[in-house]
């Protein structure tokens, strides 16, 4: 019987490591397939193993595959990867095997394709624009109306997303967007309200996320709260627009990660991932409801049945830690009285001083987080507040150590 699970790439988060923990828990062997497998820390850590490929290169990939399937088989592909989701379920469809329609993944992979299809279908509409050249863009957010938000039209983890108040701040981001490789732009309005994500697994809706962000004219995501303290028709009414604008966009396998902005009472979609949410939001899922969508999501691409009932209902709350200065990250104070917060689940630190520390105004400004799990949601949003205001990042600026609190 097949048993192999290929994980083309991973994530540079948690979620990487844990496709791979639990492929080994359901008695199958993880084998990740990248072009530097070194630079995820946990392969040589966990002793996975790692095959070197141009991940790129389909046909590369095509040939290993098959050379792995026809010698000890293949029973899964997928991928912990958003860049590589359509790649891994491409080559799981070639092979007969359990995935995503790769054509439907790589068009929702493209934002200004993705919010095309969203207005071709009468799910929502964003005024916007796909531009490749900074003029362009400057003479899309004039039409379109001040503020607009720019960003590259495939990207993740809030990566070059900014709002641009002015025309000049549209023309110096675009140029510096596409001086970075990003091949085209979206330029679309700024949507007011406050922001949310619908987790949604195989076509049903599992439930809904309350968003934290940090300040403009970045989206950093600063910290979530599951489920979402929302009245039960205002989370009926976004989970019904999360499935309307998936249904539209032909993804109906796996998992998915809606988001979106409720202004008043009408909801608009900021961007439908083909993939698990980031930021650790399976692990909120998981603390919560009992439900562990990581684990389903590996059944799924072996072509099992997932069980996906809830078997509890608590509240669980991520706070990310991100220094609130740029320098010499030195070292960490308040871990211990973090610890003893109440309700505490998980508090980690991805990296470990000394490190240089510049803010880029995305995902990897995170040094870390605190994740608390209550029976009400008030207290696990309170210990997860505490936790995460005790501790303070010592940083060397200019010679002279200051403290960094986080921000």
């Amino acid at each position: 019987m097949p048993r192999l699970l290929l994980l083309i790439e991973s994530n540079t988060s948690g979620t990487g490591r844990l496709f791979a923990r639990t492929a080994r828990d359901l008695g199958l062997e993880p084998v990740l397939i990248g072009r530097q497998p070194d630079r995820y820390p946990y392969v040589a850590e966990d002793g996975i193993r790692a095959i070197i490929s141009d991940t790129a290169n389909l046909d590369a990939l095509r040939s290993l595959v098959r050379t792995l399937d026809l010698g000890e088989g293949v029973a899964g592909i997928t991928s912990s990867s958003e860049y590589f989701i359509a790649t891994a379920a491409r080559l799981a469809g070639e092979l007969g095997l359990p995935g995503p329609d790769p054509d439907a993944v790589t068009a929702c992979r493209n934002k200004a394709t993705q919010r095309r299809r969203l207005a071709e279908t009468g799910v929502d509409w964003v005024r916007h624009a796909e531009v490749s050249d900074p003029g362009d863009a400057v003479q899309a957010a004039d039409a379109i109306g001040l503020p607009v938000v720019l960003k590259p039209v495939a990207g993740s983890g809030s990566f070059g997303v900014r709002l641009c108040a002015t025309l000049a701040d549209v023309a110096t981001h675009a140029r510096q967007l596409l001086a970075d490789g990003a091949g085209a732009l979206l330029v679309e309005e700024a949507v007011r309200g406050a922001e949310y994500s619908v987790e949604i697994f195989h076509d049903a809706v599992v439930g809904v996320t309350r968003k934290h962000l940090g300040a403009l004219p970045h989206f950093v995501e600063m910290g979530h709260d599951f489920p979402a303290p929302l009245a039960p028709a205002e989370t009926e009414r976004l989970a019904g627009f999360a499935l309307a604008a998936t249904r539209a966009l032909g993804l109906t396998w796996g998992p998915l990660h809606v988001e979106m902005r409720l202004d008043g009472d009408r909801p608009h979609i900021m961007e439908v991932n083909p993939r698990l949410a980031g930021g650790f939001i399976p692990e909120l899922v998981r603390h919560a409801t009992g439900i562990d969508l990581i684990q389903a999501t590996v059944q799924l691409a072996v072509g099992e049945v997932p069980d996906v009932a809830a078997t509890r209902r608590e509240h669980a709350a991520i706070r990310f830690l991100v220094p609130s200065g740029d320098g010499l990250w030195v070292a960490t104070e308040g871990l211990e009285a973090a610890r003893g917060a109440p309700y505490l689940r998980d508090l980690r630190l991805y990296r470990a001083p000394p490190l240089p520390v510049v803010r880029r105004g995305d995902f990897q400004d995170r040094l870390g987080h605190v994740l608390t799990c209550a029976p009400r949601m008030e207290s696990a949003v309170g210990a997860a507040e505490l936790a995460r205001t005790a501790i303070r990042f010592r940083i060397a600026s200019d010679g002279a150590g200051l403290l960094a609190t986080v921000a």
